[in-house]
């Protein structure tokens, strides 16, 4: 991430890279790292490039001066003349299921990552995989989705003027300037609000959906939800969020200013229409004020889709709030506030995620800043990775159902342990010794950060694990938050693009994804496959005559929560009954049915079931009654009836 990398820097990557593998096992380790590292290109086009535990990560490609071994005339600032290398990465997936042994805090060296480059796709933030459904079957191997991102900062040129063979960088906007050669792939038919589809099997990269209408502050994040097969991203310029078909199709919008925001009894926040216009004179590159970016009262960052809601941070005094997602997969028009982030800082959350104990986590990243020397393209140092935690009970004085104070982890060694670079993900467990288990779901938390083995107090312990101008990735066990792991000598740490030479940089680093799927195992709050049969009445009460049960079932969705697993009944009174209500029963032997008391109206009827077997059918009594013939006393009619349910083949999470 040098200013000027030329044969020298290479070499020292490289040379990095190699002593390395020197330290890992001699001679023979070093002659197979040479080889894998020097065809890594070739063989990642010829083999799978995701499997589980893959972990893609974003960033800065770092730069060049095209013809430097030319020379520069005297009196030129090489800076004028510094580019982004179009030839190096800006996305690389990462192998990191051996890490060499138990956390020490130190450097991990991975074989040589799958690579994507700024040529091909420009800068990228936000990541998602889908879920490996290949032509209607399921295959195993995800794709990986990528979005354009100004948060590696805005740079802009115009043709050549003196007739060096470079174009003329710019600072402020001018007639005629363009956006630079790897912004945002455009040689590649790519702009601002261009999401990438990198296939999981042969890394080929493709185009896979475009927000055109973005002028350049490009995308906050994207979320794969594959209880519908679509895709959500947040939209920097507008504030909307799009909701994106399978096939890369722009389907439909939500306004969290318009429509979000009175839900919570906030004043509706338009956009104001402003525009990135690199040609007009307001434009300045070291401004983003000037970048077109929409209010930050409605400036969505995040994005997350889980159990069945659209979960999305807003602004820079960061919310959580949520949608639903209707059965149908609209926007089913809910917004609910869910928390304000308490924080020391007020930093924007720039991703989002969820593990299977029905955890919430949130990354923050520093305020976008762009030196025009390329060293910083955030206020990095004071950004936290947090984490929420359902009340259970849900307390009624508090506003939120998320409990007040956050869990906080230790990110990087520096004073303060605040180096978080906005990217997040939950890994499977590791072992004793480092390795994968795969047996063990979102046991483990990843991050990104920046300097984060630099601290001059513990440097002499620190070389011992490597390098320390470390900017990529902390790998931590989940459990171990403030103040366990302080500093994080439990974590291990993976940069991002092996060079070692460039401790000042901030906001190189993006965000991070890994492909964690949980075969049979279902964290709390996903939804979940399952079924139901057609409901009857029950041999104890028999209708008169031949009559039909008296609900219709519409649909069954099933989710698991620290109380078991709860189905969600849409029922149809189709009979005009007039019911409201519900009473819930097992008529299974060894499986216990309970129901809430009460029904918020045009919500599910929802159920617990505890005590059955994945996978079993569940005989569920139903007593469908008006509440306000019950509130009466004594007796009140009871539409009664049996519904048969497929439960889900899944386990849930302890």
């Amino acid at each position: 991430m040098s200013r000027i990398r030329g044969a020298f820097v290479l070499f020292f990557e490289f040379d990095n890279r190699l002593r390395g593998a020197l330290q890992a096992g001699g001679l023979l380790a070093l002659a197979l790292a040479a080889n894998l590292w020097l065809s890594a290109a070739a063989q990642a086009q010829e083999t799978q490039i995701i499997y589980p535990g893959s972990m893609a990560v974003t960033g800065f490609p770092g730069t060049i001066i095209p013809n430097f071994d030319e020379g520069l005339p005297p009196g030129v600032d090489p800076v004028d003349e510094t580019f982004i290398d179009i030839s190096r990465a800006t996305l690389r997936v990462f192998d990191v299921s051996h890490l060499g042994g138990p956390a020490s805090g130190q450097l991990v060296f991975t074989p040589p990552p799958f690579e994507v480059t700024a040529g091909q796709i420009g800068e990228v933030f936000g990541l998602t995989y889908d879920d490996a459904v290949r032509d209607g079957v399921p295959s195993g191997v995800p794709n990986l989705y990528a979005a354009a991102t100004s948060l590696h900062g805005i740079e802009i040129v115009t043709p050549d003027a003196d007739k060096d063979g470079r174009p003329e960088r710019q600072r402020r906007g001018t007639a005629g300037a363009t956006f630079m050669e790897g912004q945002f792939g455009t040689e590649n038919g790519g702009g601002p609000g261009t999401i990438w589809k990198i296939d999981g099997i042969t890394g080929q990269v493709a185009k896979f959906a475009d927000i055109d209408t973005n002028s350049g502050p490009g995308i906050g994040n994207i979320t794969f939800d594959p209880a519908h097969r679509q895709f959500f991203a947040s939209d920097l310029d507008t504030g909307l969020i799009h909701r994106i078909d399978a096939d890369g199709r722009l389907v439909d919008t939500f306004d969290h200013g318009v429509a979000g925001r009175p839900a919570h009894g906030l004043a509706p926040v338009a956009d104001d229409g402003a525009v990135m216009d690199v040609q007009g004179a307001a434009f300045d590159s070291e401004d983003p004020d000037s970048w077109g970016y929409t209010q930050d009262e409605r400036r969505v960052w995040a994005v997350s889709y889980h159990g069945g809601r659209l979960y999305y941070s807003v602004g820079e005094k960061s919310e959580i709030w949520s949608v639903g997602i209707a059965r149908d997969g609209t926007f089913a028009g809910d917004p609910r506030w869910e928390l304000t982030v308490k924080a020391d800082k007020d930093y924007a959350v720039t991703d989002i995620a969820f593990d299977n104990s029905g955890f919430l986590y949130l990354a923050q990243r520093g305020p976008i800043e762009n030196r025009y020397d390329y060293s910083r393209f955030a206020d990095s140092g004071k950004g936290e990775v947090i984490r929420y935690f359902r009340e259970n009970p849900d307390d009624p004085s508090t506003e939120s159902v998320w409990v007040e104070a956050p869990q906080e982890y230790a990110v990087g060694f520096p004073q303060g342990n605040r180096q978080s670079a906005g990217g997040l993900d939950l890994q499977y467990g590791y072992d004793a010794d480092g390795n994968l288990d795969t047996s063990v779901c979102t046991q483990t938390l990843v991050n990104t950060g920046d300097k984060l083995r630099d601290n001059p107090e513990f440097a002499e312990k620190l070389a011992v694990g490597g390098p320390l101008a470390v900017h990529g990735v902390q790998i931590t066990p989940k459990e171990l938050v403030k103040p366990d792991n302080v500093p994080p000598f439990g974590s291990w740490f993976v940069d991002f693009d092996g060079y070692f030479e460039d401790p000042e940089v901030e906001g190189h680093v993006g965000d991070v994804a890994v492909w964690h799927p949980c075969e049979g195992r279902a964290g709390y709050y996903e939804e979940i496959p399952g079924g139901y049969e057609p409901p009857f009445y029950p041999p104890d009460f028999p209708p008169p005559g031949n009559l039909p049960p008296c609900l219709d079932v519409e649909d069954v969705q099933y989710y698991c929560t620290p109380r078991g697993l709860e189905a969600d009944l849409y029922l149809h009174d189709h009979a005009g009954f007039g019911g409201d209500s519900i009473k819930a029963q097992s008529r299974t032997p060894g499986v216990a049915v309970t129901s809430p008391m009460s029904h918020a109206p045009g919500k599910p009827y929802t159920i617990d079931i505890t005590g059955h077997y994945p996978g079993d059918r569940v005989d569920v009594g139903l007593c469908f009654y008006r509440k306000s013939d019950k509130d009466k006393g004594g007796y009140y009619p009871c539409c009664k009836m049996t519904l048969p349910l497929r439960t889900p083949a899944v386990s849930c999470e302890r």
